[in-house]
């Protein structure tokens, strides 16, 4: 029996690990002001009819803290991935001068900066929803073990560590929001 409880508990945890690692992808697409390539990672392209990540058709570069450029890899493309920034509803208006797009970033207002907080904490509050829904499911194969025979004292040492599990991943989650937050109010 305690072999399939340490199974419940690392499939709890890689579960808790990808959403983990999904937040901060998100947190990633949320700007904090400063020009970084990964602001564009979630842009798709019409290329030649079928959409593609921003990455595979050009090189997306910073050249300071407040300008990005896009190097096409052919330079017929550069129209559509100056549409595909545009869709992508970033705010950013990229300028084309035949040989690269050129973005400058905006300076973020105060009033965008508490959007782009609450954006991060709702992105935070989607992550903990997944946590729990990690602890519901091993807390129901909990409940199917003790159905089967777990005992009493077993079943509630299940549930305390699956619970203390739950709040770590919860205390990285308010963690990595926390520093998003920290970074996007610091000007």
């Amino acid at each position: 029996m305690t072999e399939e409880l340490e199974l419940i508990y690392d499939d709890l945890k890689s579960s808790n690990a990808k959403s983990l690692d999904h937040l901060e992808n998100e947190l990633t697409k949320v700007r904090a002001g400063k020009a970084t390539p990964s602001m564009l990672s979630g842009v798709m392209v019409d290329y030649y009819g079928s959409p593609t990540p921003i990455q595979q058709v050009g090189n997306v570069n910073s050249m300071d803290a407040r300008t990005l450029t896009v190097q096409a890899f052919e330079k017929s493309m550069l129209n559509e991935i100056a549409k595909g920034i545009m869709n992508a509803n970033l705010g950013l208006n990229p300028q084309n001068n035949g040989e690269q797009l050129i973005i400058q970033i905006p300076l973020l207002t105060e009033e965008r900066r508490r959007d782009l907080v609450k954006k991060a904490k709702a992105e935070g509050e989607h992550a903990k929803v997944g946590i729990r829904n990690n602890r519901k499911d091993s807390l129901d194969m909990v409940k199917g073990m003790k159905a089967d025979g777990l005992s009493e004292d077993m079943s509630k040492d299940a549930e305390n560590e699956i619970q203390n599990i739950t709040n770590a991943f919860i205390k990285k989650v308010d963690d990595l929001v926390d520093a998003k937050e920290k970074d996007i109010m610091t000007i």
